[in-house]
C-alpha cells in the first residue's frame, strides 16, 4: 500500500456535500481516507467573481497506480458532474492528486507531485495537518516549510470538521 494525499475543493451548491460524496465515491472504488484535515473557506484564485470554495485534504492508502488514480478520481468527477468551466472556474467537485509517497512523474497526462502545491494556501494549510513534515520531493522542503515561506493572494479560514 502507498501513502497519498489528496485535495479535494468545491464551490457549487451543497459544498461540504459535494466533498463528502466525492470521499465517499472514491472510498467505493478502493481509495479510502484514513485522515481527513479540517474543512478550509477560502476565496477564489485567479477568477474572483464566484463563490469561495471549501477545501479540505485527505491522506489515503491505496494500491492503485497512479494512472488508475488518476482514472477513478476522474471519473468521480464526472459522475458528480465535474463539467470543465475555464481554468480557474466554479465546480461542483475538483480533487488532486498531490504526493503519491516521494514519487516524482511527469507525464503529459499527469504531473505528481501536483505542480502547483507550493503555490496554493488552500492546499498547504489543510496539508500540513496531515502532513506538516512530509518532504516535497522536488523543492526538499516540507509541507510547513512550504506554507511558512509561501506567499498567498488568498485567505483561507478554518470552519471545521467534515
Amino acid at each position: 500500500m502507498v501513502k497519498v494525499y489528496l485535495s479535494f475543493g468545491s464551490n457549487i451548491g451543497n459544498r461540504a456535500a459535494n466533498i463528502r460524496t466525492a470521499l465517499e465515491l472514491l472510498g467505493k472504488k478502493g481509495i479510502k481516507a484514513d485522515k481527513l484535515s479540517g474543512m478550509y473557506a477560502t476565496e477564489p484564485v485567479g477568477m474572483k467573481n464566484q463563490p469561495d470554495f471549501y477545501n479540505l485534504c485527505a491522506e489515503t492508502e491505496t494500491d492503485i497506480g497512479p494512472e488508475q488514480l488518476l482514472k477513478a478520481i476522474k471519473a468521480v468527477e464526472l459522475s458528480m458532474g465535474r463539467i470543465k468551466d475555464g481554468h480557474w472556474g466554479p465546480r461542483i467537485i475538483d480533487i488532486d492528486i498531490l504526493f503519491y509517497s516521494n514519487i516524482i512523474i511527469n507525464s503529459p497526462g499527469l504531473v505528481i507531485p501536483h505542480p502547483e502545491i507550493a503555490r496554493r494556501k488552500f492546499v498547504l494549510q489543510p496539508l500540513s495537518e496531515l502532513a506538516g513534515n512530509h518532504t516535497h520531493p522536488v523543492s526538499n522542503l516540507t509541507v510547513n516549510e512550504l506554507l511558512n515561506i509561501g506567499n498567498f493572494t488568498e485567505t483561507t479560514q478554518r470552519i471545521g470538521e467534515l
